[in-house]
C-alpha cells in the first residue's frame, strides 16, 4: 500500500508515518516546515521530504491513500493534485478508524486529562505485557514513537481530540473513532476559533457519546458537572461506569494512594491526575487488568511529557513545566503544586498562547485561574497576536479579566527572563505553564541559574 502524508510534520502525522512505515508501507509526505522533534524522527526513519513546501508532482495515480493534515490549506496545490486525481484522501482519524475496525476501540476524550489518562492507560498495559495498538498525543517514556498499529491486535487505545480532522473534514477528531469503550474526563470552553459558543463547543460531546456503539461502555467522570448531565442525558444503549477521587493522602511531599495492599507511593499528584487515575483504572479493568495489577503497575507511572513535568528538583526548590493553557488546565496544575508542597511559595508563570486564550471575548474564562500562586506571571507575545488576526490587549483589561490586580504582566521575553532571575527560588516552586515557548526564551539557561 502506497500513502502519501500532506503536512506530515503534525505530532500525531509523523508518528502515524512511522508506524505504517514500519508495517512496511510505502510512505511519503510533504511538508513546508518542520520542527523538532518531528524533524529528527522523520529523518531517523528515512521519511524526511528532500525539499521543504508543497509540490503537484509528488501525487501519482499509484497512491492508495492520501492523509491530510490539519496545517495544510484547502487551497494547498498537492491537495487539488489528488482531489483532480480523484485519489482517496482521509484525514489521520479517518485512517485509523479504517485500520480498526475489526478492533475493539477504547477512546478517551475531554477538555483535559485525555492525554493523561491515555497515557496511565497505555503505560499500566505495557507494563503488564499486554499487547495493544495505540494513538496518543505525547511522548511516553519508552516507547520509540506514540502511534503503534498491528494486524493481529484486539484493542486499539486512542487520545480522542475535540479539534477540527482536516482542512476539509471539519468534523472533530473524537467523532470518527466510533468506540467500543468510551472515556470522557472533563468539559470546559476551549477552541473558540472553531466552536464560538460554549454551546456549540458542549454539543461535540453530546455527539462524541452518540458516536459509541450499541452495548458499548461510557466511563465518565461524576465530579464534572457537564460531563455528569450530558451522561444522564445520553440514550444510546450503553453501560454507563462513574468515577470519582480515590482513596489517597500526602506525606512528606510525596501523594499516597490507598489500596487494600496497603499505602502504595505515586511518582504523580493532585486532584486532577488522582481523578484520571480512578477513570485509568476503569478502562485497564475492562481491557483486562485486575485491580491488583494496576495498582502495583501505576505507582511508576512518572506522567507524560510537559505534563507537571519535572524539570529540576533540590532540597529546597523545584521548577516544573506544564502544557496547561485553558483556564481549567491552569486552575488543576496551580492548585495541585500548591496542595503538594503547602510549605513552599509558588511563583507561576502562564503563557496565553493559543488563538483562545489571545481573544479578549475568551480571556474572562481565567478568572482567578491563578488565584493559588504567591506569585502570578503572565506572559504573551505580540507577534502571535498579530500572526493570529486578533484585537491587541492590554495589561488592564488582561489583569480585570484574571480578576488580580497584582498579576505580573510581560510581553518582552528579556524582561520577563529578568524578573525570574530577580526572584528568590528559596523554599520555592517554579511553575511554567504554556503550549508555545515564551517568544523563545531560554528556560534550560534560566532553570540553571536558580540551581
Amino acid at each position: 500500500m502506497r500513502i502519501h502524508f500532506i503536512a506530515v510534520g503534525g505530532s500525531a502525522m509523523h508518528n502515524l508515518a512511522i508506524a505504517l512505515h514500519l508495517k512496511e508501507y510505502h510512505v511519503t509526505g510533504s511538508d513546508d516546515h518542520i520542527f523538532e522533534p518531528s524533524k529528527s524522527r522523520l529523518d531517523k526513519y528515512g521519511l524526511l521530504p528532500d525539499s521543504f513546501g508543497w509540490n503537484a508532482s509528488r501525487i501519482t495515480n499509484d497512491i492508495d491513500f492520501v492523509v491530510l493534515g490539519m496545517h495544510a490549506k484547502v487551497d494547498n496545490i498537492e491537495l487539488v493534485e489528488a482531489q483532480n486525481k480523484k485519489l482517496k484522501i482521509v484525514s489521520y482519524p479517518e485512517f485509523i478508524y479504517e485500520m480498526s475496525k475489526n478492533k475493539t476501540r477504547v477512546v478517551i476524550g475531554g477538555s483535559h486529562g485525555k492525554t493523561s489518562i491515555t497515557a496511565m492507560v497505555l503505560h499500566v498495559l505495557n507494563d503488564n505485557g499486554k499487547e495493544v495498538d495505540f494513538m496518543v498525543g505525547a511522548q511516553l517514556e519508552g516507547f520509540e514513537t506514540m502511534v503503534h498499529l498491528t494486524d493481529e491486535n484486539d484493542f486499539i487505545l486512542l487520545e480522542g481530540d475535540e479539534y477540527l480532522s482536516s482542512p476539509i473534514d471539519r468534523r472533530p477528531k473524537f467523532h470518527l473513532y466510533k468506540p467500543n469503550i468510551a472515556l470522557l474526563s472533563g468539559i470546559s470552553w476551549d477552541h473558540i476559533n472553531v466552536f464560538p459558543t460554549k454551546e456549540i463547543y458542549l454539543k461535540q460531546f453530546e455527539l462524541f457519546l452518540e458516536t459509541i456503539v450499541s452495548g458499548g461502555v461510557l466511563v465518565y467522570n461524576k465530579r464534572d458537572k457537564q460531563v455528569n448531565q450530558i451522561t444522564e442525558n445520553c440514550t444510546r444503549p450503553i453501560r454507563k461506569l462513574e468515577y470519582s477521587m480515590p482513596d489517597y493522602f500526602i506525606d512528606n511531599d510525596i501523594s499516597f494512594l490507598k489500596t487494600n495492599e496497603g499505602d502504595l507511593p505515586l511518582k504523580i499528584f493532585g486532584e486532577h491526575n488522582l481523578s484520571n487515575l480512578s477513570g485509568a483504572k476503569l478502562v485497564c479493568q475492562l481491557m483486562g487488568v485486575h485491580e491488583e495489577e494496576f495498582n502495583h503497575s501505576i505507582t511508576s507511572f512518572k506522567g507524560a511529557d510537559k505534563r507537571l513535568e519535572l524539570i529540576l528538583d533540590m532540597e529546597d526548590r523545584t521548577v516544573f513545566k506544564d502544557f496547561a493553557h485553558s483556564p481549567s488546565k491552569v486552575i488543576a496544575t496551580t492548585k495541585a503544586l500548591k496542595n503538594q508542597y503547602k510549605n513552599r511559595k509558588l511563583i507561576a508563570l502562564l503563557e496565553l498562547h493559543t488563538f483562545s486564550s489571545l481573544n479578549e471575548e475568551f480571556i474572562v474564562e481565567y478568572k482567578d485561574s491563578l488565584k493559588s500562586a504567591d506569585t502570578a506571571i503572565l506572559f504573551y507575545d505580540p507577534k502571535a497576536i498579530k500572526n493570529k488576526g486578533l484585537k491587541e490587549i492590554n495589561d488592564q483589561n488582561i489583569k480585570k479579566a484574571f480578576n488580580d490586580d497584582k498579576l505580573r504582566i510581560f510581553s518582552n521575553p528579556e524582561a520577563l527572563k529578568d524578573f525570574l532571575l530577580s526572584q528568590s527560588y528559596s523554599n520555592t516552586n517554579l511553575l511554567l505553564m504554556s503550549s508555545g515557548n515564551y517568544a523563545s526564551l531560554d528556560l534550560e539557561y534560566i532553570t540553571n541559574q536558580i540551581k
